[in-house]
This record gives structure tokens, C-alpha cells and sequence, in this order.
């Protein structure tokens, strides 16, 4: 049994192409991808990881609804064993400049973008203390959570928030050499961009491109292995220096 890696938010972006990484070059890891909603997305690259000879599952549910992350992760540990590594990528954005900025759309972000830190990783890093499990942790900020962006306070407050979770669960967990670090990608090449005036942003950025989403992948495939075993409380920027 190899170990097992889980990704969530892995049907699409960063979270996708994360999941197909690690897979790609790592041929003892057992990955465990996560969607709430695109199921048929998660197939996909489900038969994507299975033409790579790597053994994968899906698991669905909800990460801000806690007693379901609970319930799924609980029983997928049990019958699986506890997780090696999780890569907590899930998120979502709703811009709006803040004065008409909606409860609901407040309210969301933190709950999926903060929350799920807490409803995923509580029940996880437990049953990694239990087993005695040297594992990793990688949470997804952003440049927004480094440096705030107009027209989201609600995006930037989740992201600033697991920065600072990041780092005090590092110091927690760094006696029993499970490592936790956070990236934080700037603009990248995903979906969650569309709309934005590429143009203009480009200009704002010094490597004057946009960042891809395999080049966030490989940076957190090397957190998941053995020579970054004394790396723990970071955050690393991958954002073509639009921000340091």
C-alpha cells in the first residue's frame, strides 16, 4: 500500500494539475482527489492517474460543512489507513468591492477558504498523530492573502487567515516531523482568472507573464517529499515577483 496523498479541490486548476504531478513522479503514493459538485470533472482526472499506473479514489463532499468532511475523511481513514500528506487546495472566490459586498458572499469564501482548513485538517492531523505519521501539510494562500486586492476583502481575509493557521499549526506539529507549509500563487493561468484584463495585469508583474498551474504543482510536489523534511512554517511565493 503506498502512501496516500490527499488533494482537495482537484477536479480543476491548480488542485488538477497538483494531483497529476504528484502522480507523475511519485509511483508509491496513492491519490486521494476531492470535489463538492464536479463530480464528472474528478473522473476525469481519476482516468487520467489511472493511465499513470498510480492507485486513486474520490471522495465528495463539502469541505465547509463540518460534520461531512468528518464523516467522509473518518471513514475513508478507516478503511485506508491515515494520510501521508494532504494538499489543501480547496477554494472559491466572490469579488465585490466591500461597501455593497453581500453576507452571503462574506460569509461563503471564509467559510469554504478558511473553514475547510479546520473541518479538513482536524480529523486528518489527529489520525496522523495516532499512526506516528512524518507527514506533510500544504495549504494554497494566495498574493491576496500577502498583500490584500481590491475588491476582495472577503478573499484576501480568508487567505491572510490560513497564512497565520499555517504557521501556528507548523509549530504544533514540528516535534512529531510533520511538516506544514504554505504556497501562495500569484496570477496563474487557471480558470478562476477569466475576466480579468490579462493585458494590463501582465504589465504589473516584473517576469510580465502569467504563472502556470504546473509550476505551483512541481513547488508543492517537492514539499510532499523527504528533502523538504526540514522545511516547516513557509510560505513561498510563486508569483513571478509581483510580490516579496
Amino acid at each position: 500500500m503506498g502512501k496516500n496523498i490527499l488533494i482537495t479541490g482537484s477536479s480543476r486548476g491548480i488542485g488538477r494539475e497538483t494531483a497529476l504531478y504528484i502522480a507523475k513522479n511519485n509511483s508509491d503514493v496513492e491519490i486521494v482527489l476531492h470535489c463538492n459538485k464536479n463530480i464528472s470533472k474528478a473522473e476525469e482526472v481519476k482516468k487520467e492517474i489511472e493511465l499513470l499506473g498510480n492507485s486513486v479514489r474520490i471522495l465528495q463532499f463539502d469541505v465547509s460543512d463540518r460534520k461531512q468532511s468528518h464523516d467522509v475523511l473518518s471513514k475513508d481513514m478507516e478503511q485506508h489507513g491515515a494520510y501521508y500528506g494532504v494538499v489543501l487546495n480547496a477554494g472559491i472566490a466572490r469579488d465585490n468591492v466591500f461597501p455593497v459586498m453581500e453576507d452571503e458572499e462574506w460569509d461563503n469564501v471564509l467559510n469554504i477558504n478558511l473553514g475547510g482548513f479546520y473541518n479538513v485538517l482536524k480529523p486528518v492531523v489527529m489520525s496522523m498523530i495516532e499512526n506516528r505519521i512524518r507527514g506533510r501539510i500544504v495549504t494554497m494562500s494566495s498574493i491576496s492573502g500577502q498583500a490584500g486586492n481590491r475588491g476582495q476583502v472577503n478573499y484576501s481575509a480568508s487567505k491572510a487567515g490560513i497564512i497565520g493557521a499555517t504557521k501556528a499549526l507548523s509549530l504544533e506539529l514540528a516535534k512529531r516531523g510533520i511538516t506544514v507549509n504554505c504556497v501562495a500563487p500569484g496570477v496563474i493561468d487557471t480558470e478562476m482568472i477569466e475576466g480579468i484584463p490579462v493585458d494590463e495585469v501582465k504589465k504589473m508583474i516584473p517576469m510580465r507573464r502569467l504563472g502556470t498551474a504546473k509550476e505551483v504543482a512541481s513547488l508543492v510536489n517537492y514539499l510532499m517529499g523527504e528533502d523538504a523534511s526540514y522545511i516547516t512554517g513557509q510560505v513561498i511565493a510563486v508569483n513571478g515577483g509581483m510580490y516579496r
